[in-house]
């Protein structure tokens, strides 16, 4: 019995994460979720107090997962750059957008303090990370000294995100590669 629990549990979780991605906060309804997950009304309300309760998991595992897998490509093998490189460049569904960034474009998540806090916890920390790898790059001599490591990593995830919202308005990804292939270039330019 625990363990149906816990799987309906993660089947709301994880389709309110689906349905946020897809319809943003207004477009996932209760009824939504329910019908995705496969569970009823009583075990959305046994294991959340309601929409925004559950929508705050969601938005927090997807944070949490993003997270992890970049800090899993920053912390790889190779250079600073080889593995910033690594992360721009990574499989992505571009034409999708990525699941916390089209959050940060829902006019309802960012009204509410608790659903906007993992949005701008996450995008915090990626920011920060790229700037302490930047940091670790110049101090390694890879990258030029004049660099501004916090600007720095404010543009690549601005080229990220960005990327991915000219790479939906032109229905190709190929417009999100040319963009990191643009954000690449500033790294590969170093003064002697």
């Amino acid at each position: 019995m625990y363990g149906q629990e816990v799987d309906k549990r993660e089947r709301l979780i994880e389709s309110t994460r689906e349905l946020l991605w897809e319809r943003g906060y207004v477009g996932t309804s209760p009824k939504a979720i329910q019908e995705r997950s496969g569970a009823g009304q009583g075990s959305m309300y046994h294991h959340f107090q309601g929409k925004s309760d559950l929508a705050l998991a969601a938005i927090g595992r997807s944070a949490e997962d993003l997270r992890a897998r970049a800090e899993a490509e920053f912390s790889g093998p190779g250079t600073v750059v080889e593995r910033i490189t690594v992360y721009l460049r990574r499989e992505r569904d571009v034409l999708k957008g990525c699941p916390v960034g089209r959050l940060a474009q829902d006019p309802d998540v960012m009204a509410d303090a608790d659903l906007r806090k993992p949005v701008e916890e996450f995008f915090g920390w990626l920011t920060g990370r790229l700037a302490e790898l930047l940091d670790e790059g110049r101090a390694a001599g890879d990258l030029d000294a004049k660099l501004d490591p916090l600007a720095t990593a404010t543009v690549l995830v601005a080229v990220l995100q960005g990327g991915y919202i000219l790479a939906r308005a032109a229905g190709s990804p190929d417009v999100f590669a040319k963009a990191v292939d643009g954000a690449l270039g500033l790294l590969a330019t170093k003064e002697n």
